[in-house]
């Protein structure tokens, strides 16, 4: 077990879109180095399973909280939850977030704002709501799942792509702001992943989904030996960086047309 993850021994970590994927396997590394848990997502029946699971393995304490961050009431709720039960966060893992796939003009809007609020909006609420006190601490941890999306316009999926590019600049803005309170922030970057965000965003039958996944289990890691290691982000998997690094070289106009060549719905019949 890699050393970073036990920096969190003994302590309490709040786990966003714990429920599967991505979030599920966050809260099962930091488990497995001692961490407390606090679990949050919509599905509590899911939650409840993993909560029990890993209590009785990894002999942690775990609490669960069943909320949907698209109610911009819910960060405050989780805050006040956390505080009912005189836990204190040290380290915040802003995890959940979706996907939609299709043609913008075409697609529904109530999901698209949806969209904005739990990738973007709820990120700024839970950090703006848990900040404060680690700066009073002079200690604590946040990390933000953005991903590869946010280096680059990507068509047909342009409100995810731009939310997480929000996700991305967010934390490394905060990285540098928050450093000399002694609180580490990062982004972590995954590309395509074994998880059920393609059946959500509805893009399983896109090549790019279905080729080259990492697992969910080996981005955590990445992310957290990256916090640990004092990076404001970082990109899962040598592809994906080389990717990300090599678009740079070229015009974004170019990438952009690129990606919708890649993304572009099949012709309706």
């Amino acid at each position: 077990m890699a050393k970073s993850i036990d920096t969190w021994q003994g302590k309490w970590a709040l786990v966003t879109g714990a429920s599967a994927g991505i979030g599920k396997a966050l809260a099962e590394e930091l488990a497995a180095g001692g961490t407390n848990l606090v679990l949050t997502a919509r599905r509590r029946e899911r939650l409840e399973e993993l909560a029990k699971t890993l209590s009785t393995t990894r002999k942690i304490r775990t609490e669960v909280l069943a909320a949907d961050l698209a109610d911009p009431t819910v960060p405050g709720k989780i805050l006040a939850f956390t505080r009912g039960k005189n836990i204190q966060v040290d380290l915040l893992i802003n995890n959940a977030g979706f996907g939609a796939y299709g043609e913008f003009a075409t697609s529904d809007r109530s999901r698209q704002l949806e969209m904005v609020q739990v990738n973007c909006a709820a990120v700024v609420n839970l950090t703006h709501l848990f900040v404060p006190a680690m700066i009073d601490r002079h200690s604590g941890d946040i990390l933000i799942v953005a991903s590869t999306a946010a280096f680059q316009a990507v068509p047909y999926i342009s409100t995810y792509a731009a939310t997480k590019a929000f996700d991305l600049s967010f934390a490394e803005g905060l990285a540098e702001e928050l450093k000399s309170y002694g609180i580490r922030v990062c982004a972590l970057c995954p590309g395509s992943t074994e998880s059920e965000f393609h059946q959500v965003a509805n893009q399983s039958h896109l090549p790019s989904s279905n080729k080259r996944r990492e697992s969910a289990e080996k981005v955590a890691r990445t992310g957290l030996n990256a916090l640990t290691g004092g990076r404001s982000y970082v990109i899962s998997g040598a592809g994906n960086y080389l990717g990300a690094q090599v678009q740079r070289l070229v015009p974004r106009r170019v990438v952009t047309s690129i990606a919708a060549k890649l993304f572009r719905p099949p012709a309706k019949p």
